[in-house]
């Protein structure tokens, strides 16, 4: 990476990221965040929809704005170093492919992909261009998580033995969350969360995996699972489960208990508002709430580290592709109407309080020609 000379030193310059998509969350939490970010500039802008590039360019101060179709051009033109893939599930791949191979780097929403060789070609794209692949699971840098996972290794809790979780919201009619060719379904968009904080608390992978899914309860859908209740066994006898719903009311928790107490988490996943433990051991409960936090400028700020770094982000590719693994094989087992067996990559690092990144929340901004995807 270039450097630039200033008062006699030399001084890296900041990471240019282009934000592709400029949906709901790019707009209400991931263009507010460059405010936040260190080392992260705001510089390119991709949508189809000229109002929203116009908009938002002139409010965020954004040089470069671009079209689909002009993706190509936008990752060759020197503008930008990286981009915030915030498009839908199903064209994830092609453009962190796309990028990837013209030697930018690419910090992707999750799910990582729909499908696991999808995963891999991102994998295979960024290793062949050596640049740096990060999936945003924000939970990671965020310290009400990764405090979970400091007391779940304490042995504070005894022997851990089984986690569970429910994920709920209502989703509006005809959201890209309802709709299979976009890679809608309510595993990938919030189970993803309950399987990745199972993981993250067990610091291990399943090994079998049994789920079933509800669909066509009402109109929305008629394409995707509304509903999904799924049960994980990991090594050494303990269990995870967890339901999630695209037709509930508002849950977000999750709970992990011991031999000698347990930690609940709830609210546990929202990006919006403080989080809260509570934590009970011999009897005794302490609850400790953790303030809202900008959890996407924590993620500017900790991909552009290890891009300056030439470090390997620790939510990778391979922690993506993992949890795409594992929600596949939950669909198949709701098809199949049996248990399903999975051999999965090994993973060593997990989140850690080193990489924890706090800043203040932002206000939510005025959106542009876009609603929320909850009712």
């Amino acid at each position: 990476m270039n450097t630039t000379r200033r008062n006699g030193s030399y001084r890296r310059p900041p990471i240019r990221y282009g934000v592709v998509g400029l949906g709901h969350i790019a707009q209400v939490a991931v263009l507010p965040a460059f405010a936040h970010a260190a080392h992260s500039e705001l510089t390119a802008l991709v949508s189809d929809d000229n109002t929203k590039l116009r908009e938002l360019s002139r409010r965020y101060r954004v040089p470069h704005t671009y079209s689909y179709e002009e993706y190509d051009r936008c990752l060759r033109e020197g503008h930008i170093d990286a981009v915030y893939l915030a498009l839908p599930n199903s064209l994830h791949c092609e453009y962190a492919t796309r990028a990837a191979r013209a030697g930018i780097h690419v910090l992707c929403e999750k799910p990582m992909a729909v499908t696991e060789s999808e995963c891999r070609q991102m994998i295979h794209a960024a290793r062949q261009a050596r640049v740096k692949l990060m999936v945003a699971y924000r939970l990671h840098l965020e310290r009400a998580n990764v405090k979970a996972v400091d007391i779940a290794r304490s042995g504070k809790l005894g022997k851990l033995r089984m986690f569970n979780s429910t994920f709920t919201m209502q989703v509006r009619p005809g959201d890209i969350r309802t709709q299979r060719s976009m890679g809608g379904g309510s595993l990938y968009d919030i189970g993803v969360y309950c399987i990745n904080a199972a993981r993250y608390l067990f610091q291990d992978n399943p090994i079998e995996v049994s789920t079933f899914s509800v669909r066509g309860t009402d109109r929305r859908f008629r394409e995707v699972d509304e509903m999904s209740a799924a049960l994980l066994l990991f090594p050494d006898g303990r269990l995870a489960s967890f339901v999630c719903s695209f037709g509930a009311t508002d849950v977000s928790s999750y709970e992990v208990v011991g031999t000698k107490g347990r930690l609940q988490i709830d609210p546990a996943f929202e990006y919006v508002g403080p989080l809260v433990h509570r934590l009970t051991v011999n009897g005794e409960t302490k609850t400790t709430r953790f303030p809202a936090s900008d959890q996407f400028a924590a993620e500017l700020i900790y991909f552009s580290d290890c891009i300056r770094r030439n470090k390997e982000p620790e939510p990778s590719g391979t922690e993506g592709l993992i949890d795409v693994q594992i929600v596949q094989a939950l669909y198949r087992s709701s098809a199949q109407r049996t248990p399903i067996a999975l051999r999965l990559p090994a993973k060593k690092r997990w989140p850690t309080k080193r990489q924890v990144v706090t800043r203040p929340p932002v206000r939510k901004p005025r959106l542009v020609r876009v609603t929320s995807p909850s009712l």
